[in-house]
């Protein structure tokens, strides 16, 4: 666990509050790691790293970068990923149900290259006045990327994959990415491909963002894309997010900003890092708590009463936990033959802890 700046550490103390009410049997290796709080160093950035390679799955919530230039380039969240090659973030950009905006039903996944282009840090001034930043493109990455939104289209089953680009202007560098995409596709016959500009798919994702199943693209554009996108279904507080590599799965939020204004005063959303610690226990095989979880946080939504301010309403983070964690009581049941619990989705009697129960559910000498 990375909690992170800003109000990660609130939302950090909100999963746990969470996990521990929902008996969920995960241990976290907590790190901090903060460039603005002077707590970030090679030394604790490779704790943290060996700590990932260790257990090959992390939760964290946002690095804040300062704007001021220090003589490094490359912010230790960039650092982070590149160590641990998280090549592939991934947005799951959907509706909640409850919560009415200008688009309902929304289901689209964007999926973003973030080792390379416009975050290659690598800028310097050739001339007094005259700064040169690099946009790198490379063809295996762009490969690797549009083959990771390929097999996700597959495995998801999804139908379409938009490739996001600017190769009209920029046709060397935009134009090898498109290709590898053009190519990649021909790959998988059964998944619609099409491409998009830019610029004009920033407006079709407002005007008509039904259109839309699966987009890829390269860094810079899948970094604005992911908070247009947030945008659409309630904000940055309610869309989780995750990175892969070949190796490890890193859970944070989809939107990555650290609500400064929201520090200490206990109204930021946790839903998003609810959601994305969701998405970490179902990684895990951890079907059973996974659904648990991220069925409370959708109730409450539902709900309605319960509302933090982003959303509109006048509640407490403490209040939404709290709300979270009443909905999960009604999945308990008796715990003879354990009730309800043996026919939820996604339990599994003989992998799964029951709530209040040590280790897996075994079943009773009833039928």
């Amino acid at each position: 666990m990375l909690p992170g700046d800003g109000v990660g550490p609130e939302l950090m103390h909100a999963v746990k509050e969470v996990f521990k009410a929902a008996s969920v049997p995960v241990v976290f290796d907590e790190h901090h790691l903060s460039e603005v709080q002077n707590m970030a160093s090679e030394a604790k950035l490779d704790q943290v790293i060996d700590s990932m390679k260790e257990s090959k799955v992390a939760l964290i919530g946002k690095i804040h970068t300062p704007m001021e230039y220090k003589g490094e380039l490359a912010s230790y969240d960039m650092r982070l990923r590149r160590k641990l090659d998280l090549f592939a973030n991934v947005v799951h950009v959907k509706s909640l149900s409850g919560y009415q905006t200008r688009h309902n039903n929304l289901d689209l996944v964007i999926i973003r290259e973030q080792t390379e282009g416009e975050y290659s840090a690598l800028e310097h001034e050739s001339v007094k006045g005259v700064i040169e930043c690099l946009k790198i493109i490379t063809r295996a990455k762009s490969q690797r990327i549009a083959k990771f939104a390929f097999d996700y289209a597959t495995k998801k089953g999804r139908s379409k994959v938009t490739a996001v680009h600017k190769a009209n202007i920029m046709k060397l560098g935009d134009g090898l990415f498109l290709r590898c995409c053009e190519e990649v596709a021909e790959l998988y016959p059964k998944i619609k491909f099409d491409t998009m500009i830019i610029d004009n798919c920033c407006m079709q994702l407002v005007q008509n963002p039904y259109q839309f199943d699966v987009l890829v693209m390269p860094n810079l554009y899948g970094n604005i894309v992911d908070n247009l996108a947030a945008g659409l279904v309630g904000g940055a507080g309610v869309v989780p997010g995750e990175s892969y590599s070949a190796e490890y799965a890193v859970f944070e939020m989809g939107a990555r900003h650290p609500f400064a204004q929201a520090v200490g005063r206990n109204i930021a959303n946790p839903t998003a890092m609810l959601l994305s610690a969701s998405n970490m226990l179902r990684h895990l095989n951890l079907e059973f708590h996974a659904n648990l979880i991220s069925d409370g946080v959708k109730k409450v939504i539902k709900g309605g009463k319960v509302r933090t301010r982003d959303l509109g309403g006048y509640s407490t983070t403490s209040d939404f936990v709290k709300s979270v964690i009443d909905n999960l009581h009604p999945h308990y049941g008796a715990h003879s033959g354990h009730g309800r619990l043996r026919h939820l989705h996604g339990f599994h009697p003989s992998r799964d802890s029951c709530p209040g129960c040590v280790g897996p559910c075994l079943p009773t000498s009833r039928p």
